[in-house]
Parts: C-alpha cells; structure tokens; sequence
C-alpha cells in the first residue's frame, strides 16, 4: 500500500510540476518588511507573453515603503537600482529609458496591485535574470531569480 501511495504521490508532483511549468504568469506578493514572497520564477519557453502580477500586501503608503518589480539580467540589476535612486519615485525609481530594464511595473504602497506583461522572447536560455525592488536600498532584501525553462 505505501509503494502506491508513494507512486501516486509522485505522479500527482510531477503533474502540478507541469502544470506550473505550462502557466504564462505568477503573482509576487511584497510587504511592508521589505520583502518578496518569492525568490525563484521559472517562465516557460512556449509561453508567448509572461505576466507578474505584483500585490503589496503592507498598509504603508508607496512614499513610505513603496515597491515596484523590475527584471534586468543579473550583471545590471544593481547599477539599474543604483542610477534609478535619482529618477526619484514619480519615475518608479528607475532611469528613463533604460534598455537594459526588460519589464518594471509602477512603485505601489500597501494594499495596491499591479502587473506588468512582456513577451517570453526577450528572455535567453541560459541566461541569468535578477528581479528586484529599485526603491532606494530595496535590492539588499528584494530581489529573486528569474529563469527561462
């Protein structure tokens, strides 16, 4: 009876494994702690257009603890954050036309949602990707993995 338990249990993983790999978006939840609910995103490769939904979970008002969700390859995240501390929040903490910058959803304060789309061909496989929070010293504490599968 335990080998077809175990069985079952590992067919039902591996379906909701592909189930997961198939889907074209993901909600990331932040909060008034400075933190990210999730630190790793797979994107499946047949998906056209992926979309994150960000949702601030926190009651403090964006000029206080404000977050936003940008995606960059991981050589350019930190010099993304850095240069964007000046653009100040009306530009979402980020440099104005920047290329290197591949999605970024608006900054928003607690109880806000928001979501960004961008299309899957963007991204390489093999690629490293590094999203963060680009509000001033954010990226310390917020920032995650993203990859192409």
């Amino acid at each position: 009876m335990k080998i077809k338990y175990f069985a079952l249990s590992l067919f039902l993983s591996t379906v909701a494994t592909t189930a997961f790999a198939d889907d074209c978006s993901t909600t990331v939840t932040a909060n008034d702690a400075m933190q990210f609910d999730t630190k790793s995103i797979a994107v499946s490769k047949t998906c056209k257009d992926f979309t994150v939904n960000l949702v601030h979970s926190g009651k403090l008002p964006k000029a206080t603890m404000g977050h936003n969700w940008v995606l960059s390859k991981s050589a350019d995240a930190q010099p993304i954050a850095t240069e964007g501390i000046a653009a100040g929040i009306n530009n979402n903490y980020l440099k104005t036309g920047d290329a290197r910058i591949i999605a970024s959803t608006p900054i928003i304060g607690g109880g806000e949602k928001t979501s960004v789309k961008f299309p899957v061909s963007k991204l390489s496989p093999g690629e490293t990707y590094t999203f963060f929070c680009s509000a001033p010293g954010h990226i310390a504490m917020m920032q995650g993995s993203l990859a192409v599968k």
